[in-house]
């Protein structure tokens, strides 16, 4: 077993603090915001302190945290001065040019033009959204909250959306957003971020409307297996029953099944290991119902 490191937060740098933090806190969702000052001027920046933290109302959040130089970001002196803004969601085909926009340019330089990007204008609110993004939010801002006045110190900005723009072309024939065609990104630590392109997605049945018997509901036997994994049993404790007696016996009727007794006839603590095998094998195809009841009929047989 591995050792483990503890840190007091208070005892390293601030610097080394917001390391560890933005690595293990990961990926993070970015808000691409642009914001517009009393003057017109038209700033546009990413904040991966950000995320939705409520639908009714619908408010986000983005913090813009103040620097080494413990100078407030152009973002936060924007809202203050005109309490709007436009949260952009980033997908990989503009993720450079977003990157790009994150340079400290001085007040007054549109991110806009030095990204490349094409600014649109908002329906409701005074700063423009962008174009290349598939989904922007026009948001006005109900409060600034400010959590210190020292370097690394955040700025919760509760932005409550007044509109959506969704580009058709991301949505699926239900009208839903399609997380396989939207290809976003997230933030991870240091330079590095994450794709959440088609090959890295899955789904897990979620336990919303149903109750599962949890991992301890199952046998000794299972939940002590050397082949299945946490997230094995995890799938397992998410059923809402045990397998039945018939459903049991039936399993024992399955041919590959019946070749693996055949083959391993006469050791039964191996070929209880081989149906564990097979069974989490079934769980990645999805067939958790078949899973449990073979496991269920490994737990019969005698070592």
């Amino acid at each position: 077993m591995s050792s483990i490191k503890t840190i007091d937060p208070s005892s390293i740098s601030q610097p080394e603090l917001h390391s560890y933090l933005l690595s293990a806190v990961a990926p993070r969702p970015i808000g691409f915001i642009s914001t517009i000052d009393s003057k017109g001027n038209v700033n546009l920046s990413p904040f991966s302190f950000f995320n939705v933290f409520s639908s009714n109302p619908p408010i986000m959040i983005f913090s813009p945290a103040r620097g080494r130089n413990n100078i407030p970001k152009h973002s936060l002196q924007n809202v203050k001065e005109v309490p709007q803004a436009v949260v952009n969601i980033v997908d990989f085909p503009m993720v450079e040019q977003m990157s790009l926009s994150s340079t400290a340019y001085d007040k007054g330089v549109n991110e806009f033009i030095k990204s490349g990007l094409t600014e649109v204008p908002s329906e409701r609110i005074r700063p423009p959204r962008v174009a290349e993004s598939p989904v922007s939010f026009e948001c006005s801002i109900d409060q600034v909250i400010e959590l210190g006045d020292t370097p690394g110190a955040g700025n919760l900005i509760l932005a409550r959306v007044e509109l959506i723009h969704i580009n058709e072309r991301f949505l699926d024939r239900d009208g839903k957003l399609d997380p396989t065609k939207l290809d976003l990104v997230g933030r991870m630590g240091g330079s590095w971020y994450t794709r959440a392109s088609r090959d890295s997605l899955f789904e897990i049945p979620k336990p919303i409307r149903t109750k599962g018997i949890g991992v301890d509901g199952l046998p000794e036997g299972i939940r002590n297996s050397s082949v299945l994994t946490g997230n094995n049993l995890g799938r397992l404790g998410n059923m809402e029953r045990l397998s039945t007696t018939e459903e049991i016996d039936s399993i024992g009727q399955d041919d590959e099944i019946r070749m693996l007794q055949k083959k391993i006839n006469g050791n039964p603590k191996k070929l209880k290991a081989e149906l564990h095998w097979l069974a989490q094998r079934v769980l990645e195809s999805d067939e958790t119902e078949k899973a449990l009841a073979i496991l269920l009929y490994a737990e019969n047989i005698q070592a």
